[in-house]
């Protein structure tokens, strides 16, 4: 893929029935549509790219026949050939490094957590996360000509024409790398990369609480807030990687300064360490996120009021954003998802404030399916979706009777 092409979901349907394939492990052409709500033509059309490539072959019977339907005609059974190869996914946080390993069905062979301050040591942490990488083939027997691609994340906006990690006070350091290069320099395979939060929309919108949606918005809460728009199935990231920042609205014009320079913004009221701060007078300097979502559980009532308070932010500032995009669904994901009904009554509640009525009434809001693991699966999502633009020689040709 040339380095200034865009990179929409054109590869979703390819997505839904690889993971239609994994979860039921054989199922029919027509079976595949059925699922999918795909049409038997777009259908017929993916599986044969998937079989080119080596990724889907037929279940023939034993003596090497195929299965007849109802009229006669090949029902034959498909499934997944996950040794085709294997997908790494990265996952920068900003204090910690998430790496796996997975089959081409996105089934995580194996993976590796290594807690790290990423924000200001991006070299340090390419290199943690090419030691774990090196670790987890090592682990399950693969070895780098195997895998097809890798797929990174970073807490900051990229531009995808580039690959290159755009200006931001979040993480400076990191500012001007071209990520997609240095990482593919330490990794030694190839990589694609984007923003952590537009990951975690492509994960929900391709495996998660989105797939029924081909418009919807991604919210991540936590120590930083950011979203992810996916659009008429095409996951939106604006002409220099910046779509979605909305950690960064202002909400309240005489709110403490936040750490981008700007007064009031979304990220100083309901990020974890604005609910954190709020508390600590309460609970105590120790408060962690899992000691406030233990405490939200049971019913206290400052927490729970504060999560509330927070998810009327997160609304009022995705008000205006329901009312122009009218997506279908919310996805909340991040630290501070598990909250629950708290958090989900805030947002609905602020949302049907503030939206327009009839955007408000067809948008639902979700928990996130992932949880803190919700990057890695889109990274994951992301290395797999890409292998259309490696040669056909890196994979296995298909298998024929």
């Amino acid at each position: 893929m040339a380095a200034d092409a865009p990179r929409p979901l054109h590869d979703r349907n390819r997505l839904l029935i690889v993971d239609e394939l994994r979860q039921r492990r054989t199922a029919t052409r027509g079976e595949l549509a059925r699922a999918t709500g795909l049409s038997r033509a777009t259908v017929a059309a993916v599986v044969t790219d998937l079989g080119a490539r080596g990724l889907v072959i037929e279940e023939l019977n034993g003596d090497g026949s195929r299965t007849r339907g109802a009229r006669g005609r090949p029902a034959v059974p498909l499934r997944l050939d996950t040794p085709a190869g294997v997908a790494l996914g990265v996952d920068f946080g900003h204090d910690h490094v998430r790496v796996a390993v997975a089959n081409l069905s996105t089934t995580v062979l194996a993976e590796r957590f290594v807690a790290l301050d990423v924000d200001h040591h991006p070299d340090v942490a390419l290199s943690a996360a090419s030691k774990a990488i090196d670790e987890l083939l090592d682990e399950t027997g693969f070895t780098r000509g195997e895998v097809v691609g890798a797929g990174v994340g970073v807490p900051a906006p990229v531009d995808g024409r580039t690959g290159t990690v755009g200006s931001s006070p979040i993480v400076p350091a990191w500012a001007g790398l071209d990520i997609r290069r240095v990482a593919a320099r330490h990794f030694g395979v190839d990589v694609e990369v984007d923003n952590d939060a537009n990951l975690e929309a492509l994960a929900e919108a391709t495996l998660g609480e989105g797939r029924a949606h081909r418009d919807l918005v991604y919210v991540k809460l936590s120590a930083g807030i950011g979203a992810g728009l996916v659009l008429g199935g095409e996951l939106c990231r604006g002409s220099a990687g910046f779509a979605g920042e909305i950690g960064h609205i202002q909400v309240r014009a005489d709110g403490h300064v936040c750490r981008c320079g700007n007064r009031g913004c979304l990220e100083t009221v309901a990020s974890t360490e604005a609910l954190l701060a709020l508390l600590r007078p309460i609970h105590g300097e120790d408060l962690t996120v899992d000691a406030l979502l233990e405490l939200s559980r049971g019913g206290d009532d400052a927490t729970v009021r504060v999560i509330h308070d927070a998810g009327r932010a997160v609304a009022r500032a995705h008000a205006d954003i329901c009312t122009t995009l009218n997506p279908g669904v919310i996805v909340i994901g991040g630290d501070l998802s598990p909250a629950g009904e708290p958090l989900i009554f805030g947002i609905r509640e602020a949302i049907d404030r503030y939206a327009l009525p009839a955007a408000a009434n067809v948008v639902a809001i979700a928990q996130g399916a992932f949880g803190q693991r919700a990057a890695l699966v889109g990274a994951l999502t992301l290395a797999i979706s890409d292998t259309d633009r490696l040669p056909s020689t890196r994979l296995p040709a298909l298998r024929r009777d």
